[in-house]
């Protein structure tokens, strides 16, 4: 493996960091949208592990002699701008942005890692493993839309729309951090070798639709 730049695995895990950070604010407050105590316990846990995460992430920057919130602060525009314009309104649309959403980024985030060395490729797999939110999306979304099909369709409309503002967001996020995109570019080989890692990236998110009974 070609040996990875120290500051390139400082700056995926300072992005890691603070979207974890930013998952537990998320699901806290989703969790207020529950219909259910069942649901809002649910997310509430969900939110736990992703601090959990949050925590994992920084001891390992401050392992590394890397100031946590230096790490996180360059980060800190682009995923606010993306929260702010894909803020739910609902129960339903909190639990695809989690779902299909953090999906996409975590697939995105994964294939990074697979670049890394250890021991931090192994804590960025396993930062990014589910929390056990997938289930109980997927149970959620396709029992409303069997109650009530028209809630697919707009919840259809919002899943694209996330992932094109997901999209957005990582290319920003790419293009503004000069040592992840070399990363990238290394860890790929070339041009073609990113556009397979966007082919599998977008398959697996046409499957997450699919799998909630939606159309992506």
């Amino acid at each position: 493996m070609t040996p990875v730049d120290s500051t390139a695995v400082a700056d995926l895990l300072g992005v890691l960091a603070y979207a974890e950070l930013t998952a537990f604010d998320r699901l806290a407050e989703d969790a207020r949208l529950a219909p259910t105590l069942h649901g809002r316990a649910a997310l509430a846990k969900m939110a736990a592990a992703e601090i959990g995460h949050h925590v994992r992430l920084t001891e390992r920057l401050a392992e590394l002699g890397v100031d946590p919130a230096a790490a996180m602060a360059p980060f800190v525009p682009a995923l606010d701008t993306f929260h702010e314009s894909t803020r739910p309104k609902t129960w339903l649309e909190g639990l695809v942005k989690a779902y299909v959403g953090d999906g996409l980024a975590s697939d995105f985030y994964r294939e990074i890692a697979s670049f890394l060395p250890e021991p931090d490729r192994a804590l960025v797999l396993e930062v990014l493993a589910d929390t056990g939110h997938a289930d109980f999306a997927v149970r959620e979304v396709r029992a409303a839309i069997a109650a009530d099909r028209t809630v697919g369709g707009r919840l259809a409309l919002w899943g694209r729309r996330l992932v094109g503002e997901a999209m957005t967001q990582s290319q920003a996020v790419i293009a503004e951090h000069d040592r992840l995109a070399e990363l990238i570019m290394t860890g790929t080989g070339d041009i073609a070798g990113v556009g397979r890692l966007i082919e599998r990236i977008t398959t697996a998110h046409t499957e997450r639709m699919a799998t909630l009974g939606l159309r992506g």
